[in-house]
């Protein structure tokens, strides 16, 4: 190895430094400036540094190259060298500094580039291989490896036909020739599908060629992907294009990307005219319900707005549709507004219709545990595996209906038809001919082939005939003759038309005094009064109260959309001191009323959430001592002859018979009396 003395060690002596420390036994570096980068170099490599050249002179020096660009250190050092010694000027050695730096850097990109196409022919699920036009391999990537088991380090560098030798590489470089998708089989015996094709330079010769190639099972399996993506495709397009709401898509851009047949039907709108345009271009009035969700990446739901030529009012829902975090657009579904009232206007009546044919109550729905509704429960229960007629006494809110629907479910006609009338609905005219139907002609606006009465769409099943005290005469009259008979007559008929039908009868009024008073017919009071059960106020159960809350709570959060939880101790002891005129009726309306005015954070009624009118109540006790003081003579002689009627139907255990006997009056004078003073008629025999 040559021995080298360098003068000068700034940036080409450093690079000169660089380049030949390991070619070469670099003698000594020398710069007049001390921390010269060269100088610090060379210390670090233990090379000799110094500021002065002429020391390292000698015999066996054989080149020193000059760099400090000096002329007169240059001819200095030629004189004092020895023969043997080379001077190489700073020129020359500045221009193999340069040289060398750019070899360097041609040598890193080289390496850069080779790294990037290494990495990205590696990175493939592709095998690739190319062979140079010699047939020589020069790549071989890692998927290539996996599927023909061979080592890329083994093959590359040798000649094709060593490592494949059925390859058809060569003949590919011979035609010129592309073979695209060919079956082939390693010597492994691995399937493969191959595209082979030759590399041909701008003078138009061969330099090569390359195959690029995959496992025939992997093909399989991603030609059976594409084909059933093709068909999830094709099942979305089909269940989109068959919906009856319309549907439109956009992109992230607010793009239109797809609608369906029934957005063109509410919209108004063809294809040509969304797709493709902003989302604005269907909007008559209202903004972007598809750009706002773009925006806010959040759904929104039940819009109202107008859309298309026709500005038909439409509810918009819309939510965005993100695939792995990123936002790729939005889709929409319209309801038209039109479509959704008519539907609303059929259910309504379906219900309509439903509960007149339906019971929906059982006695698991009467909520009671006092003596008085258990009594009245274990009667209902009797009743209803009898055929015979129930007439249900009670005060208006007591729960006449529902004991009438529970009577019909626990009978064996709960598979047919129930029924329900109230009489002081209709108006008298028409009540004959809805009860008993009519003949075609019977009257002015009969319609065509007559109309079926109550009675006959309730064969085989119950009828309820609500407020049956106000019924009039003439229909009381007709009534009689069904329940004697088992048949009716239709308005303007003459042929009886057979029925068997349940009668189940209410009223809140005292029928013992409608006879006195002769407004109802007493023969028909008889056939009425077969089984007679007597619903309790609840002024008579107020033990049944919290129960009742806690079931009508429950109904009120279901109508409201409220999470009431119940009813404070406090607020239970104010309803228990109120006498609750209206019955359950009344207590489930201001129970509503209470919970209307809470606010959404509050989870009881409280007692401030009562009505002043009971929050406000004292005991009838109470009342009774304050108002006492201020009663008339008559109000007193009132009060004395209930408590004389009260005690005289406690000690004939309520049988109103003997108690009128002992009394001196008639038994329907005694119900008047009971009436006029507000006594109860429990227990009537």
């Amino acid at each position: 190895m040559q021995r080298v003395l360098i003068v000068g060690a700034g940036k080409g002596g450093t690079a000169i430094l660089g380049m030949l420390r390991e070619t070469a036994i670099i003698v000594g570096v020398v710069d007049t400036n001390e921390q010269a980068p060269g100088l610090v170099l060379a210390r670090e490599a233990g090379i000799p540094v110094g500021t002065d050249w002429l020391p390292f002179l000698n015999d066996e020096l054989d080149l020193v190259i000059e760099v400090t660009g000096s002329n007169e250190v240059f001819k200095r050092i030629v004189q004092a060298r020895s023969p043997r010694t080379i001077v190489v000027p700073g020129s020359v050695a500045y221009m193999l500094s340069t040289l060398v730096e750019e070899r360097e850097e041609l040598i890193g990109r080289l390496r850069n580039e080779t790294y990037k196409h290494d990495l990205i022919f590696n990175s493939t699920g592709d095998a690739m291989i190319v062979v140079d036009a010699r047939g020589v391999i020069t790549l071989f990537n890692t998927t290539a490896e996996k599927i023909t088991g061979l080592p890329g380090a083994q093959v590359t560098g040798r000649p094709i036909h060593e490592a494949i030798p059925s390859s058809r590489l060569p003949y590919v470089m011979e035609t010129r020739r592309v073979e695209s998708n060919q079956e082939f089989v390693l010597e492994n015996g691995t399937k493969i599908i191959t595209t082979r094709i030759p590399m041909i330079d701008e003078h138009d010769q061969v330099i090569g060629a390359f195959a690029v190639f995959k496992e025939f099972t992997e093909m399989v399996r991603l030609a059976g992907e594409i084909t059933k993506l093709k068909e999830i495709q094709t099942m979305l397009e089909a269940i989109i294009q068959s919906s009856d709401e319309a549907i439109s898509v956009v992109d992230e851009n607010g793009s239109g990307l797809l609608i369906n047949r029934a957005y063109s039907r509410i919209t108004g709108l063809k294809e040509e005219e969304v797709i493709g345009k902003p989302a604005t271009a269907d909007i008559s009035e209202g903004e972007s319900m598809h750009m706002k969700v773009l925006e806010t990446r959040r759904p929104v739901r039940g819009v109202a707005m107008r859309v298309g030529p026709n500005k038909k009012e439409v509810i918009v829902n819309v939510a965005p549709i993100i695939v792995d975090g990123k936002l790729k657009g939005s889709v929409g579904v319209i309801h038209d507004m039109s479509e959704i009232q008519s539907l609303n206007r059929e259910l309504n009546r379906a219900r309509q219709i439903i509960r007149t044919l339906e019971a929906k109550y059982t006695f698991v729905d009467i909520i009671g545990q006092s003596e008085e509704m258990n009594i009245a429960v274990e009667q209902a229960r009797l009743g209803a595996k009898t055929p015979a007629t129930v007439l249900l006494r009670g005060e208006s809110g007591t729960g006449k209906e529902l004991f009438a629907h529970a009577i019909h479910n626990e009978s064996d006609r709960k598979f047919n038809k129930f029924i329900r009338v109230n009489c002081a609905a209709i108006t008298e005219s028409l009540l004959e001919s809805e009860l008993f139907g009519y003949e075609e002609g019977a009257f002015s606006g009969a319609k065509r082939g007559g109309k079926r009465g109550f009675f006959e769409e309730a064969n085989n099943g119950s009828i309820f005939l609500d407020e049956i005290g106000e019924l009039p005469p003439n229909t009381q009259a007709k009534l009689l003759r069904v329940l004697q008979e088992k048949e009716i007559v239709r308005v303007g008929g003459t042929k009886a038309v057979p029925i068997n039908v349940r009668v189940i009868a209410a009223t809140n009024i005292n029928l013992e005094k409608a006879i006195a008073d002769g407004s109802f017919r007493e023969d028909l009071y008889y056939r009425l009064n077969r089984m007679p059960i007597h619903i309790p106020p609840l002024r008579m159960r107020k033990e049944d109260i919290p129960l009742l809350c806690e079931r009508l709570i429950h109904k009120i959060n279901q109508d409201y959309g409220r999470t009431v939880e119940g009813v404070s101790p406090g607020a239970i002891r104010k309803l228990l001191q109120y006498d609750w005129p209206g019955n359950v009726r009344e207590l489930e309306n201001v129970l509503g009323r209470a919970i209307i005015f809470m606010n959404y954070h509050e989870l009881q009624v409280e007692d401030f959430h009562l009505p002043e009118f009971v929050a406000g109540s004292a005991s009838p006790s109470v009342k009774q001592q304050n108002d006492s003081r201020m009663e008339t003579l008559s109000a007193q002689l009132s009060r004395h002859e209930a408590n004389i009627i009260r005690d005289t139907l406690a000690k004939f255990n309520g049988n109103k018979t003997l108690a009128a006997k002992s009394l001196g009056i008639s038994v329907r004078a005694l119900y008047y009396k009971l009436e006029k003073l507000g006594l109860e008629t429990n227990g009537m025999q």
